[in-house]
């Protein structure tokens, strides 16, 4: 790893509705084959809030309403030599059904109780899960 390169920046989007989180499986990326939330790279001059709400139209097709800060986690994955900050935050679905916008990176979407989490799990998902996060 060259020692000049530095952490990305990442937003990931815990959406709500009725009790269950929103995941999708992994593919052709760093963390292939796991479960994560929707979300992606933090863009120049955007909010959070603004990158959460874009990245989840633009994965799934949802609209979020009451988007805010959860949590951050410090995310290094030793094998891709990659190394990230997840900016976590929490919405509550607003409209829209659930749809494979990007089959090229995602697998499927499924809704999820926190108690019944699928594995495995991405590498900044079990770094929140290790804070005792619960959304």
């Amino acid at each position: 790893m060259n020692t000049t390169d530095r952490p990305k920046v990442g937003v990931g989007v815990i959406i709500v509705k009725d009790d269950k989180v929103l995941l999708g499986k992994r593919k052709n990326s760093h963390g292939s084959g796991a479960w994560c939330f929707p979300g992606g790279h933090l863009e120049f001059g955007e909010t959070w809030e603004e990158c959460a709400r874009r990245e989840t139209a633009e994965e799934v097709g949802l609209e979020l309403v009451n988007v805010s800060f959860a949590r951050v986690t410090n995310d290094i994955f030793p094998e891709e030599q990659k190394h990230y900050i997840t900016i976590y935050m929490r919405a509550d679905y607003g409209s829209g059904e659930v749809t494979l916008m990007e089959p090229e990176k995602c697998e499927r979407w499924e809704w999820f109780s926190w108690d019944a989490l699928p594995a495995p799990l991405f590498i900044p998902m079990q770094n929140l899960m290790a804070l005792g996060y619960r959304p």
